[in-house]
């Protein structure tokens, strides 16, 4: 059975006169009868409505549900991602080019962070990103204590958790409105993380049927110290960067874009002025200065934890040392 498609689109829900199915029931056993217009006001208030999973505790998921995993993932205080996608029965995800897939109406993101490994792992919380017919819906889900249940979280957060380093955090569940900063574009709520660049070509051939030109080239984390610094870095800065910098995003008005496209090097920083930056910038010049990795504001926002400074300003706490270095690396190794 696939899992239910109570929120998942007026598509979805017209094929049954607005009712949905569950996971395991009888496919005339109805769950739930909602409008479109209703799901804006009544969201399912605990993650397992949606019958993403068999056992969500343990990141099992339906059938219809399918993980899969990014080259290069964006850094989240160090937490572990696990990402699934579900898309309509009788749809298809398709793709054009190096890009973001094209999700039809129904589709369902789902990404849960954790933080530790094996017994001692903990589920802080899944974010489900909906697209309906009127564009996508962020929604966070916060887990209990018990990691039994993820219950909506409108307000977001704060949580304590331990990394990987071993340092303890403050985590913060981003509330609602939040979601749209990072996911903002041209005003609308869109999708940042699974571009065809950046999944695996096997993945891609299995799940959309094609392998398109651009595809699976940036690098996978896990070996970036064998790729070339710059394609390294440049995949970072896409990942972790780029959703805001770049043209129709929230940080448009600082002139920077990080887009892994973007081939005009003054454009993704190098003798870049800063617009925008304030008391960000530390006193420096240029975003990117070519061999000198400590005069670019670029390094400087990256190696601080203080609002104002800090770069990324959401999505964490800590500073990713592995990632600054990737970025030091392929400033330093840049032709004076």
């Amino acid at each position: 059975m696939r899992p239910a498609a109570i929120l998942l689109g007026a598509a979805a829900l017209a094929l049954a006169g607005s009712i949905a199915l569950h996971p395991g029931r009888g496919a005339a056993e109805p769950v739930m009868a909602v409008s479109d217009a209703a799901v804006l006001d009544g969201m399912p208030a605990m993650l397992a409505e949606y019958g993403f999973f068999t056992d969500a505790a343990a990141q099992v998921p339906a059938a219809g549900v399918t993980p899969y995993r990014l080259n290069t993932p964006l850094y989240s205080d160090g937490a572990d991602k696990l990402r699934f996608v579900y898309v309509p029965v009788g749809q298809r995800l398709t793709a054009d080019g190096e890009g973001l897939l094209r999700f039809p109406v129904g589709t369902a993101l789902i990404k849960t962070f954790a933080f530790g490994e094996g017994a001692q792992r903990r589920l802080i919380e899944t974010r489900v990103l909906l697209h309906r017919s009127e564009g996508w819906v962020a929604l966070p889900y916060r887990w209990n204590d018990e990691q039994t249940a993820a219950e909506l979280a409108l307000a977001g957060g704060r949580t304590q958790v331990v990394t990987p380093e071993g340092e303890t955090i403050s985590y913060r569940i981003p509330n609602k409105n939040q979601c749209k900063e990072c996911h903002g574009l041209e005003g609308a709520v869109v999708p940042i993380g699974p571009k065809t660049r950046n999944l695996d070509a096997g993945w891609l051939e299995a799940v959309v049927g094609t392998v398109p030109e651009g595809a699976d080239t940036m690098p996978r984390w896990e070996t970036h110290s064998q790729a070339p610094a710059e394609a390294a870095a440049r995949a970072y800065l896409d990942v972790n960067c780029a959703h805001c910098h770049r043209p129709g995003a929230t940080a448009s008005n600082s002139g920077l874009d990080l887009r892994w496209e973007q081939r005009d090097p003054q454009t993704f920083g190098v003798f870049k002025r800063p617009v925008a930056a304030g008391r960000g910038s530390g006193g420096l010049e240029f975003g990117i200065v070519p061999g000198e990795p400590q005069a670019s504001i670029l390094v400087h926002r990256m190696d601080s934890t203080e609002p104002g400074v800090a770069m990324p300003e959401l999505g964490k706490s800590t500073v990713d040392r592995e990632g600054l270095g990737v970025v030091a690396r392929w400033i330093e190794g840049m032709a004076q």
